[in-house]
């Protein structure tokens, strides 16, 4: 998780609610964080827009948040 840290803190138009989202959502599974980073790995002038668009079409963005 610190490498990934590391690497949301280093996007260019990075702040602090951007690195907490993004590591609260990376938590929760460890794909998550393996998808992540090698999105930024890939993309590596991506913006902090980017990288939410990113994680908002992945198939288990809402799956967090449904109650039953």
């Amino acid at each position: 998780m610190n490498e990934l840290k590391r690497m949301l803190n280093n996007v260019n138009d990075s702040y602090y609610d951007f690195v907490v989202a993004v590591l609260t959502y990376a938590n929760k599974k460890e794909a998550r964080t393996t998808s992540i980073k090698e999105f930024i790995a890939d993309n590596p002038n991506a913006t902090t827009s980017e990288i939410l668009s990113f994680i908002s079409e992945q198939n288990d963005f809402g799956e967090d948040n449904i109650t039953e």
